[in-house]
């Protein structure tokens, strides 16, 4: 590996840890200030990004688009898509897991303890945030294979996070670290599944359709 990749990668590094310290230290300013500003309308609003910002409002459309590439016979497209779908389901996978290991208590949840170990009920779920964390990998991936289509769709992981915390089913610090995760997550698919895929796209092989 080269001096300069070791180099942006300590640098990066060094980076999140302060983004990660920052949100833990604004966890509880943050989460006075949406109390205090709460508004009915906006809340109403942001209850229904929470509902539909879920993983499976991302995995379906997905999943068709992945579709519809393939059928076309793009196979850069059906590469990103799948891609995208992976990217969600791992870091989903991941959050889970942590979640139930930390068992972080959500802001509406009195608790003398923040955090309370392995926990199932989902009221102890609030490390990191599985929405966010989906959103981000899904909508990563797009970004890293093409910014120009990608980036925009950013903003969506980003309301939903802050609707999240607007209806007090997480901190920033569950956000901020879900988020991390998530480009995480998107940027070894992105490098392993779309830039060096190990099969040239098996599935592609085995099924392209017969367009004549």
């Amino acid at each position: 590996m080269k001096r300069a990749t070791v180099f942006y990668w300590l640098i990066s590094i060094v980076i999140v840890a302060v983004i990660i310290a920052a949100a833990f230290y604004l966890d509880q300013a943050v989460r006075d200030f949406i109390a205090n500003h709460q508004n009915p309308s906006v809340r109403n609003f942001m209850r229904y990004v929470s509902r539909f910002g879920d993983w499976p409002e991302h995995f379906v459309p997905g999943l068709v688009l992945a579709g519809v590439a393939w059928w076309r016979g793009n196979k850069k497209w059906t590469r990103i898509f799948l891609s995208m779908l992976i990217a969600l389901s791992i870091a989903g996978l991941a959050a889970r897991a942590i979640k139930i290991s930390t068992g972080r208590a959500r802001p509406s949840v009195k608790s003398e303890e923040v955090w309370n170990g392995p926990r199932m009920n989902s009221k102890y779920h609030a490390f990191p945030s599985g929405h966010v964390v989906a959103s981000t990998a899904f909508f990563a991936v797009l970004a890293f294979a093409n910014w120009r289509i990608g980036l925009p769709c950013l903003a969506i992981p980003i309301l939903i996070g802050i609707s999240r915390m607007y209806v007090a089913a997480h901190y920033l610090s569950d956000v901020v670290c879900a988020a991390l995760l998530g480009i995480l997550t998107a940027y070894f698919t992105w490098r392993i599944l779309v830039v060096n895929p190990p099969l040239d796209a098996l599935p592609l092989r085995i099924c392209k359709p017969d367009r004549t």
